[in-house]
């Protein structure tokens, strides 16, 4: 950018245009000790009985260290090590893997050990959260893809990182940027917190009204309980397999090499588009041409679908949209049975069937072995709708949550840019 086209009080460097009262600094300028943890295996090291972490790569995401599942190493062995010893304030970045993904080391990890991760020592000269959100963002995790080598596992060397350059401001501009990124932080942590809580209480909610285990009011006075095959479930409930009360049936895939049969009007739902939700949208299309030339069948609106085989084995989902699957899709319509209370059997049961049809590492079903699980459902269709509402609203609040968990992200995405390169100034 030419100096003319310039804002007032800006300058062109070589990270882009920042303030003209701020620095470039290359990292081995801005933290006088860099190195790296363990260069060894440190298995060796492990101790069932030790009480200090050994962290290493897979323990470490942005802005946090996931520490609680870490290898334990005695305290002389850490003592031993020295030099991969960690400090409170210490930043650690993965080297590989992940290469580039950096936190820093909380107080309660005060002392521990790390291997094969590049350690920058806490230094005055730097704001140790400002640092962190510096080689987090674009402006640090880009040096990192330039020097990265490898191919089955991405790396880089410590030799090449020392002379990263970053925007360097003022140490009270570094200590407000990091304070209202944390702050931002803080926020999504507290939403990830409170999803992850509704859906553990939203879980257990299922298990009680699916089952019959918990009565909603105004179901169910004076019925007691009776013995199934599935276990007790209420005097009023039946059980019985999906074939029994359903219609279901699979379709079909058009032949590939036919460009005619493809890149049409109709929506191709495959089991890549099943989401535990609703289907709203595709990328896929076929042609009318395509449709009649091969197995795949149509299927309306408010079907239920089940993967059958494949990564999304064993998920379900609801169609909002009118199209055509494919033969790795069961399509599931209810008679007699709410269809919105089968789809939460279905999700509930998710994982028990998956454990019972896993072969070669991936689940396999069939339209058969769908049709014979069991399932326990009220009589009173005004039971099992109000069950199923009451799961759909905790659905619509966890989902709620999650859009402004994203909507949370990706603003801090761009307060990162805006903050860390002096677009947006706090002092």
């Amino acid at each position: 950018m030419s100096s003319e086209l310039l804002p007032k009080g800006y300058k062109q460097t070589e990270v882009g245009v920042i303030p003209d009262d701020w620095d470039v600094e290359c990292l081995k300028k801005i933290s006088p000790s860099l190195s790296v943890g363990l260069v060894i295996n440190p298995s060796s090291y492990f101790d069932k009985d030790g009480s200090v972490p050994m962290l290493v790569g897979s323990h470490v995401s942005e802005n946090r260290i996931n520490w609680k599942s870490a290898n334990r190493i005695s305290k002389s062995s850490n003592n031993f090590l020295l030099s991969s010893q960690l400090s409170a304030g210490d930043l650690v970045t993965v080297r590989v893997g992940d290469p580039g993904v950096t936190s820093v080391v909380p107080q309660e990890l005060d002392g521990c050990n790390c291997a094969s991760m590049m350690i920058i020592r806490k230094h005055s000269s730097f704001v140790s959260h400002w640092l962190c959100y510096v080689m987090n963002s674009k402006i640090g995790r880009s040096q990192i893809e330039h020097v990265q080598y490898g191919t089955a596992q991405k790396q880089f060397n410590i030799s090449d990182a020392v002379n990263f350059l970053y925007p360097f401001p003022s140490l009270a501009e570094q200590e407000a940027i990091a304070t209202t990124l944390s702050d931002t932080d803080a926020l999504i942590e507290a939403l990830e917190k409170a999803i992850a809580k509704k859906r553990h209480i939203k879980q257990g909610t299922m298990q009680e009204l699916l089952t019959g285990k918990r009565r909603l009011p105004g179901f169910g006075e004076g019925n007691g309980y009776k013995q199934t095959e599935i276990g007790s479930i209420p005097e009023d409930w039946d059980v019985r397999p999906i074939g029994d009360f359903c219609t279901c049936f699979s379709g079909g895939t058009p032949n590939t090499s036919k460009s005619s049969y493809y890149d049409g009007d109709i929506s191709w739902i495959t089991s890549s588009d099943l989401n535990e939700t609703r289907v709203q949208n595709v990328q896929g299309r076929i042609s009318a041409e395509g449709l009649a030339n091969s197995a795949a069948k149509i299927v309306k609106k408010g079907t239920l679908l089940l993967a059958l085989y494949g990564a999304t084995a064993g998920v379900s989902a609801i169609t909002e949209i009118h199209g055509a699957i494919n033969q790795a899709i069961l399509a599931i319509t209810p008679m007699n049975l709410d269809v919105e209370y089968l789809f939460a059997y279905l999700r509930l049961q998710k994982d028990f069937y998956i454990k019972s049809y896993t072969q070669g590492g991936q689940p396999n079903f069939s339209g058969e072995i769908v049709k014979s699980f069991l399932v326990p459902f009220p009589l009173s269709e005004e039971e099992q709708k109000a069950i199923a509402t009451i799961l759909s609203d905790m659905d619509t609040e966890i989902a709620t949550l999650e859009a402004k968990l994203a909507k949370t992200r990706q603003l801090k995405q761009g307060m990162m840019h805006n903050l860390l390169t002096g677009r947006i100034r706090l002092v």
